[in-house]
């Protein structure tokens, strides 16, 4: 069985790898294919530098970016909760419903934090009443936030 070959990827290739990663491919892949495309050079000292010099930065980019997600949800949590104005009918049900845009307004409002409305997770909300909300900020910080649901 032949050797395996090692290269950096020059470009992202579908099912191997992204833009400076280290792989280990065959030798006919790597000959026949990768190099000469263009989508992958072999790997030499100074290469091996450049590529973990690169994953240094990114990994201080996402440490960064955790700290940046703490400070927000630690803003967005002392706010207290979030005043949402829905009309109301008979036994306290809302006409309408409440979104993760509803929400997204009010705690930009309130805090002046800006939150993705993507990122936030409602329950049900029929009722007027308090209803908490998840906010995924980061994929290791998640902040909780109550809504309150009032008449109009």
């Amino acid at each position: 069985m032949s050797k395996r070959v090692q290269l950096v990827l020059t470009q992202d290739v579908s099912k191997l790898g992204r833009l400076g990663d280290l792989v280990e491919v065959a030798p006919g892949y790597a000959r026949n294919y990768l190099v000469p495309q263009g989508k992958a050079t072999h790997v030499t000292p100074g290469i091996l530098k450049q590529v973990e010099r690169r994953r240094e930065l990114e990994r201080q980019r996402l440490a960064e970016l955790k700290v940046q997600a703490v400070q927000i949800a630690a803003a967005i949590e002392t706010a207290g909760g979030f005043d949402i104005a829905k009309q109301a009918g008979e036994k306290d049900a809302i006409f309408g419903t409440v979104t993760t845009q509803d929400v997204a307004d009010a705690i930009q409002a309130k805090t002046n934090q800006e939150v993705d409305r993507r990122t936030i997770t409602l329950p049900e909300i029929h009722k007027l009443g308090e209803y908490k909300a998840q906010i995924k900020l980061h994929p290791e910080v998640n902040a909780t936030v109550v809504i309150r649901v009032v008449a109009s």
